[in-house]
């Protein structure tokens, strides 16, 4: 069965600043974002498998759950609309109006919307809570927080064979934020059987959880039961004071970035990423001669459907 979402081909987009060439450093940036007006970055990604299987499956309603600003059920909700899929959205706490910009998205592309309290929400996972969800909204697939399943993992596998390396025996960095650790995982799978090019790829944490997301990673991987892996490692410690957190110095970072190579960043994600790759190109972590690849996953909200947080 087709994926029922249609996607362009992500381009590599090239940086150019003073401190890349004194460093003979080359960063490129795959523009994720770019693939889909709605269901953008590693979220099609995580999507696509569940979407398959919920079809193949026979469902017609899909069930997922987030915080109040989650750009997870912003997909979920414009990709069930998409394919024609009835969507519930169970909200981390009470349901504030007039809705924010974020669930407002997902509740005009058709989206129920449920807030449970923080106490409840806890228990997302369990059986007898998922059996009390479907005494209410019916028979639904259940898409994990974020889409971080197996099947959300296998999508990301794919992330992999669109990363295209200029020739050279240079030294080689992929580098992403991670919340999950699942697209990580995924990408880390689909470079395994191609372990022989210098490559090494770099998880920034953007939550303030040291070892969480290396443990999560190590999880996946171990279920994909993989004989060869690349190396690989997490920065535990650009989270500016965890998830969803900033500064004056991040947001400045943002807005000089943005307007010098014309790339939407947010602070939950894609700043603290590219902020990261920033201090250790300068500080020379990063070995002059690398080629760098960043991962532009989408980030926290469509910037360029005019939503902010």
């Amino acid at each position: 069965m087709p994926m029922p979402l249609e996607i362009d081909p992500p381009r590599l987009q090239r940086l150019t600043a003073s401190c890349l060439d004194q460093r003979d450093i080359r960063l490129s940036v795959l523009r994720l974002d770019e693939i889909n007006p709605l269901v953008f970055g590693n979220k099609w990604f995580k999507l696509k498998y569940n979407l398959l299987t919920s079809q193949e499956q026979g469902f017609s309603r899909l069930l997922s759950f987030g915080g109040a600003y989650s750009n997870h059920l912003m997909a979920v909700a414009a990709a069930g609309q998409q394919c024609g899929l009835e969507t519930v959205g169970v909200v981390r706490g009470e349901l504030v109006q007039p809705l924010n910009p974020v669930l407002q998205f997902a509740a005009d592309r058709g989206m129920k919307l449920q807030g449970i309290s923080r106490s409840l929400y806890r228990h997302k996972g369990s059986p007898e809570f998922h059996e009390a969800l479907r005494s209410r909204w019916g028979d639904c697939y259940f898409i994990p927080e974020g889409g971080s399943n197996a099947l959300g993992v296998k999508g990301c596998r794919e992330i992999a064979s669109l990363v295209s390396w200029e020739l050279g025996a240079r030294q080689r960095l992929l580098a992403m934020a991670c919340g999950t650790g699942a697209t990580m995982a995924g990408v880390i799978q689909g470079f395994s059987a191609n372990v022989a090019i210098r490559l090494e790829i770099l998880g920034v944490s953007v939550l303030k959880a040291p070892g969480y997301l290396s443990a999560n990673v190590s999880h996946w991987l171990e279920a994909g039961k993989l004989t060869t892996e690349p190396s690989w490692r997490i920065d535990d410690d650009s989270h500016f004071g965890g998830y969803a957190r900033s500064n004056p110095v991040l947001e400045r970072f943002m807005s000089v970035f943005s307007e010098a190579h014309g790339i939407p960043l947010e602070p939950v994600y894609t700043g603290k990423l590219f902020w990261r790759l920033d201090q250790d190109i300068r500080s020379g972590r990063i070995t002059p001669g690398t080629d760098i690849i960043a991962l532009h996953t989408g980030g926290y909200i469509p910037v360029a459907g005019g939503l902010t947080r």
